[in-house]
């Protein structure tokens, strides 16, 4: 074989390698987007909002709050501690109907409170807390966003129906964190 037949071999081999490894990238680079969609379901489209479209930028701040809250372990509720939060819980509901926004302040103050009990950075901390919560319940975080925004928001600037659907929202996200401990009761038993 000729010297130049052995080039051209070699040159064609470089470039189907290169064209593999770029094929490759690619895959894995679509695959992360569609995972982190998967994983943060509406919080990915917030997050991508949030970045004016740049879903790279967005991809970057998901991947990021994994990285610092993926490997948090939610602890598990004793008995007695979750009898008490489902109380908690019970009460705030039923004070909704004589002070709606008094049993929205109350629901705000449970989650932070169950989360930070779960395991969670403590609710003293909201954005934290908010951004570890979203890596493993992302899909009702934005309940805890909603009843803290309303608890927080001046007494003309919600009315009972947005105060309604917080609370309608947040205990979404209450039974999610209560339905993962008492999963991890069962599981023991």
């Amino acid at each position: 074989m000729s010297t130049g037949v052995i080039v051209l071999i070699v040159i064609v081999a470089v470039v189907i390698v290169l064209g593999a490894a770029v094929l490759a990238l690619r895959a894995r680079g679509t695959q992360g987007s569609r995972g982190l969609k998967r994983r943060f379901g509406p919080e990915y489209e917030r997050a991508v909002a949030r970045h004016d479209g740049d879903t790279k930028a967005a991809e970057r701040e998901l991947a990021q709050r994994v990285e610092r809250h993926g490997g948090l372990r939610e602890r598990p509720l004793e008995p007695t501690e979750a009898e008490r939060f489902e109380a908690r819980w019970t009460a705030a509901q039923e004070h909704f109907v004589d002070a709606p926004r008094e049993a929205v302040g109350e629901a705000d103050r449970l989650l932070a409170d169950l989360a930070r009990a779960r395991g969670f950075p403590d609710g003293a901390q909201y954005e934290e807390q908010l951004s570890a919560l979203s890596v493993h319940h992302a899909a009702h975080v934005q309940g805890y966003r909603h009843v803290h925004r309303v608890a927080h928001a001046p007494a003309e600037g919600s009315g009972t129906e947005d105060m309604r659907e917080a609370m309608i929202e947040g205990r979404a996200l209450f039974e999610d964190l209560m339905g993962a401990s008492h999963k991890q009761h069962a599981g023991r038993s």
